[in-house]
């Protein structure tokens, strides 16, 4: 099982940045895929990231590509989420996701453990 609980939301000016984390405090962390999910008030939940158990591959949406990072650190049992040059339409409750088999990181289907989020809200 995983219990996952985020942290690091708040609210930044474009441009900005911030830096999310998911802590795990299940016993299979370094055995999950991680994903990264975001949605914003009347709209559908979005990838945003994910990771290997291994950090071996990385994956990204299309709108976060090239400004977002996802990294691990398995001796934490934590995952990341290093937002650069953040937009107003960013603003979203962010989720962390974990999954023993991964078919598709871009999937909510493919996670089976969800934590309760954390608000990112980005000024103009």
């Amino acid at each position: 099982q995983a219990q996952l609980a985020e942290s690091g939301g708040g609210l930044v000016q474009a441009g900005g940045s911030l830096r999310l984390s998911c802590v795990d405090s299940g016993r299979k962390f370094s055995s999950h895929g991680m994903g990264w999910f975001r949605q914003a008030p009347g709209k559908e939940r979005e990838f945003v990231a994910g990771i290997s158990w291994s950090s071996s591959s990385t994956y990204y949406g299309e709108s976060v590509r090239g400004r977002f990072t996802v990294t691990r650190d398995n001796t934490k049992s934590t995952v990341y989420l290093d937002m650069e040059r953040l937009k107003p339409e960013d603003t979203a409750v962010y989720y962390c996701a974990a999954g023993s088999l991964i078919p598709n990181y871009r999937h909510s289907t493919s996670y089976e453990y969800w934590g309760q989020g954390t608000q990112v809200t980005v000024t103009s």
